[in-house]
């Protein structure tokens, strides 16, 4: 991208005092499987590189990934159905296998190589390593399907300490080694509340929370926990949604600073909403922020 050199000085001068606010600060960054099954190549090396950068500049980021579309598509080419229970993945052993092999085995390497190659150290960690997360079984009818209880964030925060980008896949196991399979924003939300992280930021699929679901520019750009319980019950707030904003009101209530949900099919949305003065998407934060 050829961009006039007074256009990069006034885009990096914009962006010095969010580096200087951020340095040293752990921001997570989840990245759902629905924008990495809407991604090319070329949209995961750009986030690859912008994550890369994060860690260039003195922040700490930390990405949770999930694989939702890339485990139905690996089940539909074994010849085995995928089925939902109120909207989570029945798990059974042998689908239990096949997400690990997707997560474990597909794409959590893929994200390390690609940042990396980007220039900076990443390396994969598993929510089953050194007991990162503690599950016990959320409803029979779903089979491995896990809630988490307790996070021990020993491993990923040793690799921050050794400034290494850790890129967490979120299986978990109970307390007799058991695997169990995680809902991501629910893992990630836990993460960032056990390392104290200063943002949480969930890159999906959609711009953000709308008023009107057909209109983009109906973007809602912040919210409290009173606020998103209004839409929710007003019927905006509805279907996939509901896990997302439960999971960002969770950060902020246990401690995170803000909480955002972001497009992840937008080059660079990590650093629009970190580095610059507009911001992009919804951003969640805590009830006494506005007084």
């Amino acid at each position: 991208m050829n961009i006039a050199p007074r256009t990069r000085a006034a885009v990096l001068s914009e962006a010095l005092p969010h580096l200087q606010k951020f340095s040293g600060h752990v921001i997570v960054v989840k990245y759902g499987g629905n924008a990495l099954a809407e991604s090319t190549d070329d949209a995961m090396e750009v986030f690859a590189r912008d994550i890369a950068l994060l860690r260039a500049v003195g922040m700490k980021p930390v990405v949770v990934h999930g694989g939702g579309p890339q485990i139905s598509a690996l089940m539909d080419r074994l010849g085995k159905q995928a089925t939902f229970h109120e909207g989570l993945r029945v798990t059974d052993a042998e689908t239990m296998e096949i997400v690990s092999m997707v997560l474990l085995g597909t794409v959590n390497p893929m994200l390390v190589s690609l940042i990396n190659t980007a220039g900076a150290s990443a390396a994969g960690v598993s929510g089953k390593d050194v007991g990162l997360f503690q599950c016990v079984q959320r409803d029979p009818a779903l089979g491995f399907v896990g809630d988490i209880v307790n996070v021990n964030p020993v491993a990923v925060q040793g690799l921050l300490d050794d400034g290494v980008v850790p890129v967490v896949a979120t299986l978990g196991t109970d307390e007799k080694g058991q695997s169990y399979n995680i809902n991501a924003d629910t893992a990630a939300s836990a993460l960032a509340v056990a390392l104290k992280a200063t943002k949480i930021l969930f890159l999906t699929d959609v711009a953000g929370v709308l008023r009107s679901h057909d209109d983009v520019g109906s973007i809602i750009s912040t919210l409290t926990e009173p606020e998103a319980m209004e839409l929710q019950a007003a019927g905006v707030i509805t279907g996939g949604m509901i896990p997302k904003v439960e999971s960002c009101l969770h950060a902020v209530k246990g401690g995170v600073g803000a909480a955002h949900i972001l497009d992840g099919r937008v080059a660079h949305v990590t650093l629009l909403e970190l580095l610059t003065d507009a911001g992009v998407g919804t951003m969640f934060i805590p009830d006494e922020a506005i007084r």
